[in-house]
């Protein structure tokens, strides 16, 4: 007995392609346990046992319905944070040569140690340049199976997208770096050993794809205005009749971090204090904390003045938020909520303070948009 019978089932599903010789080993022994397999769990056990076979539609060939479904991954990756739609981390990481002396937020990838989520790290403009947000996209993988309960070996497409003005610019790059790892993906996150193979990545305009979760906010408004307030950037774009348009898109440089760090140096001239991103984000929201009252009050008027300063900027870039809604989305969208005084003369300020409205919305386009569309081509 040389060789195996194929045996093939029609099924729009996608198919698992090994070849089984009697002459090796680890093939024998699998045919033999897989036997007393049933049937329908014999896929995985093939595929953890023998990696990487190719086809052999002349030798011996043994096929099974492939179990594993794709799982689509929405992630967002902020200059601040990375988010998904369960979760939000900082995008810092640090590297270790040895293994930390906790598991959280590690992650084990090729021999190194990363602790993911810790800090801020160095504004890039070009996050292609380095490792790090391909690391934070594992971390963000690993999050999110854990929360879904779905275990590893597993079949994944991520979802991503860029600002609308560097879309069309760098999206094929983008791409290409989220694919650009071994696959299969092994790691360790947490402790816990994951195998990923990322079949896909799609891209999407940015802030677009959390709109696009919330059209009943346009529907009745020929023209709205999209502020996706970021880390480092505030991406504001029009959109006519639903649709973004493309040569209205600015992206102005007056992010949370900028904010942050004027609010952390207006305290330290007025009272003496040092306070950390953290605090700052906490009187902001209307949250209660220790810190010295008149620190609050020097982060409640700065908080003000940044309101102030940014919607004089997206006037001044051209869009009227006295003509037409503008709605606030973003990591620093909920700092807006409270701050947009009548003196503004705004339209119709709209906040939504879900932080992970992009990462759901490249999830749903995922679904929605043909894949040719996707990422571009």
């Amino acid at each position: 007995m040389e060789n195996i019978n194929s045996e093939q089932r029609t099924d729009r599903n996608k198919y698992v392609c090994l070849t089984l010789s009697m002459d090796n080993p680890l093939h024998m022994a699998t045919l033999e346990a897989m036997e007393k397999i049933p049937r329908g769990k014999r896929t995985k056990y093939i595929c953890n046992q023998i990696a990487g076979q190719q086809c052999n539609e002349n030798g011996g060939t043994y096929m099974e319905k492939h179990d594993m479904e794709t799982v689509t991954i929405g992630i967002d990756h902020g200059n601040a944070a990375v988010k998904t739609r369960s979760f939000r981390f900082p995008s810092g990481v640090v590297e270790y040569e040895h293994e930390p002396y906790t598991k959280k937020d590690v992650l084990e990838y090729e021999g190194r140690y990363y602790v993911c989520g810790t800090g801020r790290q160095p504004y890039l403009r070009d996050k292609t340049v380095n490792q790090r947000y391909y690391l934070l996209t594992l971390a963000a993988i690993a999050r999110e199976l854990e929360q879904r309960g779905i275990s590893s070996p597993v079949d994944v497409r991520i979802a991503a997208g860029l600002p609308l003005t560097s879309y069309g610019r760098d999206k094929k790059k983008f791409r290409k770096y989220l694919l650009s790892g071994p696959d299969p993906v092994r790691f360790k996150y947490e402790g816990r050993q994951y195998e990923i193979h990322i079949r896909d990545a799609s891209l999407y305009p940015q802030a677009y794809a959390a709109i696009f979760m919330h059209t009943e906010l346009f529907e009745n408004e020929p023209s709205v205005i999209v502020a996706d307030i970021g880390g480092w950037t505030v991406d504001v774009m029009r959109l006519d009749t639903g649709a973004p348009d493309a040569e209205s898109c600015r992206s102005l440089e007056l992010g949370m971090i900028r904010c942050m760090d004027e609010i952390a140096e207006q305290v330290r001239r007025s009272v003496g204090l040092s306070v950390t991103p953290a605090q700052i984000e906490t009187v902001l929201r209307g949250k209660p904390c220790t810190l010295d009252g008149k620190a609050k009050m020097v982060i409640e008027r700065e908080g003000e003045a940044y309101a102030a300063r940014l919607i004089s900027a997206i006037t001044e870039s051209g869009f009227d938020p006295g003509a037409m809604p503008i709605i606030f989305m973003g990591g620093g969208a909920g700092l807006m909520k409270g701050r947009v005084a009548p003196r503004f003369a705004l339209s119709r300020p709209i906040v939504l303070n879900d932080v992970s409205l992009n990462a759901k919305g490249y999830e749903q386009l995922c679904g929605a948009v043909p894949g040719d569309l996707k990422h571009g081509g």
